[in-house]
């Protein structure tokens, strides 16, 4: 049976000499797996569109297991993504972390929208740093274990002022702060953005101007998080890390 899809190449994996598998984020599937036949040759049809982060209009056949492609039309290849190490970086982490927080063949065209429009955003020119905090908070509600970060997450109180508490996941009012002796007093900035990222609608980002310190803590809560409540490894957050640590020398 064929399938039409427009998909997001969120991996690709050699096979056998000459073929490639392409794991492709889709609007209409969610993630897929197709092979490529005769993608790693360079005169082969499938050469330039079987890369990571091209988007497009798949068509491909499946029966059982991996689908087979038959046609790739790729829409936009994200090159200013592609051609700034840095980019590039945030590219493969955004992907990786979409990967390994997703199942196969879950339909989620909200989260499709929202891959595509970071990309978009990103090879327009916009912070990576921040559309990467905006989908590490997103991929927490995908996760399942969303931060309380609208109310105490132990009294529920909407009064401030409030800290963060990794142990009861989420935020704490000035009356509980004491029921976790290790939380993070956080900056209202860092608060107000946190909470703008879980409900920004991504089409509406536009320009987010935020301070280095409150970029820094975002990104340090925020790894925290994932390291207490996802506890996944990536390699391309490692390398991200390293890319960083360039830019900030």
């Amino acid at each position: 049976m064929l399938h039409k899809v427009e998909g997001i190449i969120i991996r690709t994996t050699d096979y056998g000499e000459t073929n490639k598998i392409l794991t492709l984020f889709t609007r209409e599937n969610g993630k897929i797996a197709v092979m490529a036949r005769g993608a790693k040759r360079p005169k082969s049809r499938f050469a330039s569109s079987a890369q990571l982060f091209n988007y497009g209009i798949f068509v491909y056949q499946r029966v059982t297991g991996i689908g087979t492609l038959n046609q790739a039309d790729i829409v936009e290849s994200f090159r200013d993504v592609r051609s700034d190490l840095k980019l590039t970086a945030h590219g493969a982490y955004i992907v990786e972390l979409l990967d390994r927080l997703t199942d196969d063949q879950v339909r989620n065209p909200y989260l499709f929208e929202l891959v595509y429009q970071l990309f978009v955003y990103m090879n327009e020119g916009v912070d990576p740093d921040i559309l990467t905090r905006i989908f590490e908070t997103k991929m927490l509600e995908v996760a399942g274990v969303a931060p309380a970060l609208e109310y105490c997450a132990l009294c529920g109180s909407v009064e401030g002022p409030f800290v963060f508490s990794m142990k009861h996941s989420g935020i704490l009012c000035w009356r509980c702060k004491h029921e976790d002796h290790y939380h993070l007093a956080v900056s209202d900035a860092v608060m107000k953005l946190l909470r703008l990222f879980q409900k920004i609608d991504v089409k509406r980002i536009g320009h987010i101007s935020v301070k280095e310190e409150t970029k820094k803590q975002l990104k340090e809560i925020l790894s925290h998080y994932y390291d207490e409540y996802v506890g996944i490894q990536l390699k391309s957050k490692r390398f991200l890390e390293q890319i960083d640590s360039l830019y900030e020398q």
